[in-house]
């Protein structure tokens, strides 16, 4: 029998140690499974996102790139790094000299001796789980290089297909710089692994500090590093040409004949380099890596640095024209190509105010279709008449309320009565709620309803909205050859968060407004995923924070959960490799809603094209990185109704876009499956055409010496701004080197529906103006002015007319004629004393003939109301015969500069209820003389002072002001009055007219001892 303490303990103590390991493993695993369960969830609901859309290939094949990529470059990591180990593992001398580092040592050679396998293969493995961290997020440019395309152009300096910049440059220059960044990590590693076995010492009493076979290994590694490097140097050759530090973007004189040829000397003596390693390999000393290091290190600062620098100073700066002419004129022909602004179409204007009634009368289309109601001010319009109820709410246009851009609605064409007109338009989408219970977000107001759309130059008698397609449930006009069977908006602008479809319980359709009732409403289409079983459920409670998809008692086996519901956001889902435009905007066809989104191809590799200037440009869409090449090659259209995507492809050559389509060949549509309902309400985005606006701005020119001293460039016009004193806003911006800029904010694009000059076809285009530049932004006479168009097949244009003179001004000087027009300012004094909110539209450029009517509407908001009315129309025409009317609606607008012509057949509809008949509350025509006589009706009676005469005109100016005071109470009484008494303020304000008149006949006849234009000299 053996004693107590000769029993086999050790292996039960064994089994015990690993049995705590194991146990130790599988908490810690559960630790990170139950840390990892959200992001588990969300994977896995979003895998059941793109199923439920039938994009299931688009998930699929972006994982598998990422997988791809993080297995190759790891692989190939751990490989490298395990031979690495291996070797130094098997060149370690089987006697450790003496040091004092042994002891510590010898400790570690204690524990990981029966250990060395488990350890090379751990130590690389973490190793290469940190190198590849990094690499999935380059699925892009790998789907990119594997998919390349031509472009079937070359740049200029080294004869290479563009494609080859775009496609292979930016995936080669990053596989070179990893490469080289896991050699170091490699070559740090295997010394600290040298130096562990002890073929490296750093004390040691006798003999080598580094073995020979140290030296042979370390020397094959900076080797490599040495031939990489020199991979690295001759495709840096590639991104001179889009080079940033001169004058233009793109290799110019100091990198062709400086900078170039010093990274040619980098490549031989990066080779020679590795020339002198491999010899070593043999010598086995330090000389020749020390040799080959600091000779690398000598001209890349002598020859990298310090020469290109010396060439700018002392050859470019002194001759810059001379010296980079011919690599500017390669800026400009790149830049005009990279923008699509090569095929712009260039037509003179010969601009002159001789502007006759005939030409309004022949300009029916442009005239009659001036847009009156602004989508910024009636935005609040529209919330107030056409939101019903508090959870409702109309966005559009920069919805996102950031920068300097206003929440506005969305404009667009339309056919009525057979006519094609533009029209402000919002879809009334479901405003998220802070405050409210999780059955009332989620279950019962699950979506928005309808769109309200109102004739863009219209409005009712008493200035609002005329609505076309209008309240709950949608009421369409008959005028509108439309239908809206599904009105419901499950997915808009703006709109976050889940609904749960499909329920034991009916959703919230509506409010009838008769009864006060809910109106209950099912969910019968395909949108949403399911959520039957629990897994689901579960998963789904996971991904939203929230416990109650997993517990309600709403949620069944027919229950569909919708999310993603933003448009923006569902694009940006489906297509992550494209950038698309801030601004959606709804289309009415087949019966439902759409939204149409644009998505763009951008890349920052064309070379010597210049850089986007983004800074100005507003959150979201085009506004991020920067970019020197863009096309609109997406038509992205979201049905509100079941969230369905359809990619369309438009018909231009876009080789970005091919690419993509190779990529992912069942994403896209081609245009030509695009019903004709829709193509109908294609138009031009904003977001690139502010892009090529301010790029054309400097790039409008060819030669090449302008564009370096810059003498020929334009500005995008300054905007007036919709206060009532002229002058813009003065915005700031900050550049790349951290210098602030000031100045005044630019005029944004709008849409307009015109005839262009010299044209017959109604176009739908958007319009930019242009100004002289000017450091001090002191130039505002119009230089030019930019429309872009995109018809309903598909084809886009932008045309440019320039001024072949200086006589016409630009939006500022327009909008300051208007603003000391002494009827107007008259009016704003009235208004602005009675505390209302007075504020001007957009001012629109109109362009007919050889001349431009300007129009611009002007909205008064009564104190303590946020509805503003359209008040007053003003149009002009600005130069040597400066002409400005103003009144009620754009017909009598019209009558003041052209007394005695008839615009009604012109305008149409424009002009509102009145038919275009002057109603009571119009200005008389005013034709430039004395006013008719008095008929002698009478003001109506103020009990706030004696009456004025009856019909006659005073005789002093004592009795003169004493009976504009009375009037000027009056008007502000009449317009405190809910609703305002316009009748009474429009005969009070003809009266106002008349003693001004008459006030310049008293005094002797001098003029001077009465200036109107001076609001103070009535109460003096």
């Amino acid at each position: 029998m053996h004693a107590a303490t000769d029993l086999p303990r050790r292996r039960f103590g064994r089994f015990r140690g690993r049995g705590r390991i194991v146990a130790v493993a599988v908490v810690l695993i559960l630790i990170v499974l139950l840390l990892s369960l959200r992001g588990i969830a969300s994977f896995y609901t979003d895998y059941l996102w793109f199923d439920a859309l039938d994009r299931t290939a688009v998930w699929r094949q972006v994982l598998l790139a990422k997988i791809a990529l993080t297995v190759i470059f790891g692989g190939v990591f751990f490989v490298l790094m395990w031979v690495n180990l291996f070797i130094s593992d098997r060149s370690a001398p089987e006697i450790r000299p003496a040091g004092p580092e042994e002891d510590l040592l010898a400790r570690y050679h204690e524990v990981v001796a029966m250990r060395m396998g488990v350890l090379r293969i751990g130590v690389s493995a973490l190793f290469a789980l940190v190198a590849a961290a990094g690499v999935p997020s380059h699925w892009r440019e790998w789907l990119l290089f594997v998919n390349r395309q031509d472009f079937g152009v070359k740049d200029p300096q080294f004869d290479t297909d563009i494609g080859f910049y775009v496609f292979q440059l930016p995936f080669l220059s990053y596989v070179v710089g990893w490469a080289f960044a896991a050699f170091v990590i490699i070559l740090i590693i295997t010394a600290i692994s040298h130096y562990l076995n002890g073929s490296i010492r750093i004390s040691v009493a006798g003999g080598e500090r580094v073995t020979a076979n140290v030296k042979v290994h370390l020397s094959a590694i900076l080797a490599v590093l040495a031939l990489i490097k020199a991979a690295d140097y001759w495709l840096a050759r590639y991104e001179l040409t889009v080079s940033t530090r001169g004058a233009v973007d793109g290799a110019l004189y100091t990198d062709v004949n400086a900078q170039l040829p010093a990274i040619y000397l980098l490549i031989a003596i990066s080779l020679s380099a590795v020339v002198l390693l491999v010899v070593n390999l043999r010598l086995r000393g330090w000389a020749l890596p020390a040799l080959a290091v600091g000779l690398w290190a000598f001209v890349a600062i002598v020859m990298g640095g310090i020469y290109p620098a010396f060439v700018q100073r002392f050859q470019v700066q002194p001759n810059e024209t001379a010296r980079e002419a011919e690599f500017a004129a390669r800026n400009i022909e790149a830049t005009l190509a990279a923008f699509d602004l090569a095929e712009m179409d260039v037509r003179e204007f010969n601009y002159t105010d001789d502007l006759s009634a005939s030409d309004i009368s022949n300009s029916v289309v442009t005239v009659g279709n001036a847009r009156l109601l602004d989508p910024v001010t009636v935005h609040s319009t529209f919330v107030r008449f056409q939101a019903e109820r508090g959870f409702y709410q109309f966005l559009g246009e920069n919805a996102s309320q950031s920068g300097s851009f206003l929440p506005s609605l969305d404009t667009d064409r339309y056919e009525i009565d057979g006519e094609l007109r533009q029209v402000v338009l919002g879809a009334r989408e479901l405003q998220g709620e802070s405050d409210t219970n999780w059955e009332r977000e989620h279950v019962r107001l699950t979506h928005g309803y309808g769109i309200a759309m109102a004739s863009a130059n219209a409005t009712t008698a008493d200035g609002r909205p005329d609505f076309i397609v209008a309240d709950i449930p949608t009421a369409i006009d008959s005028s509108l050859d439309l239908s809206l069977q599904r009105p419901q908006i499950y997915h808009g602008e703006g709109l976050g968060g889940y609904a749960l479809v499909s329920t034991t319980v009916s959703e919230v359709d509506y409010v009838d407004n008769q009864t006060g009732n809910d109106v209950p409403f099912n969910y019968d289409g395909d949108g949403g995923v399911g959520m039957g079983s629990f897994i689901r459920q579960a998963a789904f409670a996971l991904r939203f924070g929230q416990i109650e998809p997993l517990i309600s008692s709403f949620v069944d086996s027919d229950t569909r959960v919708i999310y993603v519901r933003d448009v923006s956001d569902r694009v940006k889902k489906i297509a992550p490799f494209l950038e698309f435009d801030a601004d959606a905007y709804p289309v009415m066809f087949d019966g439902g809603i759409h939204y149409v989104v644009d998505g763009y191809t951008t890349t920052d590799r064309y070379p010597y094209s210049q850089r986007s200037e983004n800074g100005r440009l507003r959150d979201g869409g085009l506004a991020g990185p920067t970019f020197n090449y863009v096309r609109n090659s997406v038509k992205a259209v979201v049905n509100a109704y079941d969230g369905d995507v359809i990619l369309y492809v438009m018909p231009i050559d876009d080789p970005i876009l091919r690419a993509w389509q190779s990529a992912f060949p069942d994403l896209f549509t081609e245009f030509s499956e695009m019903p004709q309902a829709l193509r109908d309400h294609l138009r031009y985005p904003q977001d690139l055409f502010r892009v090529q606006t301010n790029m054309y701005a400097q790039y409008q020119i060819s030669d090449p010496v302008s564009l370096i001293i810059g003498t020929e460039r334009w500005s995008v016009a300054q905007d007036p701004g919709r206060g009532v004193t002229a002058g813009g806003t003065i915005e700031s911006s900050i550049s790349e080197s951290g210098v602030i800029t000031n100045r005044e904010q630019r005029v944004q694009p709008y849409y307009a529906l015109l005839q262009l000059p010299g044209e017959d076809e109604t176009s739908f285009v958007t319009i930019r103006s242009f100004v002289p530049f000017d450091p001090n932004d002191d130039r505002k006479e119009l230089e030019a002015f930019v429309v872009g168009e995109t018809r309903s097949d598909g084809s886009s244009r932008l045309v440019t007319f320039e001024m072949t003179n200086t006589d016409a001004p630009g939006p500022v000087l327009v909008a300051s004629e208007i603003a000391r027009t002494e009827e107007i300012t008259t009016q704003l004094t009235l208004l602005n004393d009675n505390g209302s909110l007075v504020e001007f539209s957009d001012l629109l450029l109109l362009p007919i003939n050889d001349s431009i009517l300007w129009v611009r509407s002007l909205f008064v908001s009564a104190e303590g109301t946020s509805v503003p009315n359209l008040e007053f129309v003003i149009v002009a025409v600005v130069g040597n015969d400066t002409r400005i009317g103003f009144a009620p609606n754009l017909e009598g607008a019209l009558a003041k500069i052209f007394p005695g012509e008839d615009f009604s057949g012109v305008v149409g509809v424009a002009v509102g209820d009145s038919g275009g008949e002057p109603s009571g509350d119009d200005l008389p025509p005013d034709d430039g003389g004395d006013l008719p006589p008095d008929d002698g009706g009478d003001l109506p009676p103020d009990d706030g002072g004696d009456p004025p005469p009856e019909g006659g005109l005073p005789d002093t100016f004592e009795e003169l002001v004493a009976e504009l005071e009375v009037l000027r109470q009056r008007s502000v009484d009449a317009l405190a009055e809910d609703p305002p008494d316009r009748q009474t303020w429009a005969d009070a304000q003809d009266r106002i007219d008349e003693l001004f008149e008459h006030g310049r006949t008293l005094g002797n006849g001098d003029a001077s001892d009465f200036d109107e234009s001076d609001p103070t000299e009535v109460e003096t």
